[in-house]
C-alpha cells in the first residue's frame, strides 16, 4: 500500500480559486498517475492531494513508483518554475500487509474502497516524512519482501511507534529518489548516520548529537 502527499499543500493553494486548486491538483495528477499503472500499480483513491495505490504483484513495482514519481517532481517543478511558481515537495510511505478490497455505503451511495490496517499504517508512514524530513519511508515488512533488495539504496531510520499502533515500527528511508547530490551525501554519511541513531538509542545524546 502507497500513500503519497503534496507538502504544505494548504499553504500552496492559500489565494488561489477553487478552479486554480482543481487545474493545479489535475496538473500534478497527470504527472504522477502514468507513473504508477506504468509500475502495475492501481490507484485506489485520490484525496484530495493525496494519492492511495496498491501494488499486487511485488513490493519491487512500489518501490520503483516512488522512485520514479520523486524523479518525475522534479519535471513537474520545472514546469511550475517555468510558469512562476514555487516548486513543491512530497512524501511517500509504503507498507505491505494484508487487506481486503469492497463495497461500503449505504442506500444513498456505495464506494469501493480497501479496508486493512495496512492501509492505516501506510498512511502513518507517509506523515512521518513530514517529520523525518525525508522523501520515501517503508515499514520493515516492506523491505523484507523486496525481491532484489541489493537494486535500492536505504538506510535505517528509527523504532516509531505510530498513532493507533500499540506496537512499534522499524521504519527505513529509500535514498534513490532524491537528487543526485544528496543521495550521494547520504550514502557517504551511512555509516555515520547509523552510529548517531546506535548513540540516541543507546541514550548517548551528546554523543549522537556530535555524529548527526
Amino acid at each position: 500500500v502507497m500513500f503519497s502527499d503534496i507538502r504544505g499543500f494548504t499553504d500552496i493553494c492559500e489565494g488561489m480559486t477553487p478552479k486554480e486548486t482543481f487545474d493545479f491538483v489535475n496538473h500534478y495528477l497527470g504527472y504522477m498517475e502514468p507513473v504508477i499503472r506504468k509500475n502495475n500499480g492501481f490507484i485506489d483513491k485520490f484525496i484530495g492531494d493525496s494519492i492511495m495505490a496498491l501494488f499486487h504483484d511485488s513490493v519491487d513495482d512500489a518501490i520503483d513508483a516512488a522512485i520514479e514519481m520523486r524523479r518525475t517532481l522534479q519535471q513537474f517543478n520545472a514546469d511550475r518554475t517555468d510558469l512562476g511558481h514555487e516548486p513543491i515537495n512530497s512524501g511517500v510511505g509504503i507498507h505491505t500487509g494484508n487487506l481486503m478490497l469492497g463495497v461500503v455505503g449505504g442506500e444513498g451511495r456505495i464506494d469501493g474502497t480497501v479496508i486493512s490496517d495496512a492501509v492505516n499504517l501506510a498512511s502513518r508512514l507517509e506523515g512521518l516524512t513530514k517529520i523525518y524530513r525525508t522523501s520515501i519511508i517503508i515499514s520493515e515488512d516492506t523491505l523484507i519482501k523486496l525481491n532484489n533488495p541489493g537494486k535500492y539504496n536505504f538506510r535505517f531510520l528509527d523504532v516509531a511507534r505510530v498513532k493507533g499502533k500499540k506496537e512499534a515500527v522499524y521504519i527505513f528511508e529509500v535514498l534513490d529518489g532524491e537528487p543526485e547530490d544528496i543521495r550521494e551525501l547520504k550514502m557517504l554519511t551511512k555509516n555515520t548516520f547509523g552510529k548517531g541513531i546506535e548513540a540516541y538509542k543507546n541514550r548517548n545524546f551528546n554523543e549522537a548529537l556530535e555524529l548527526f
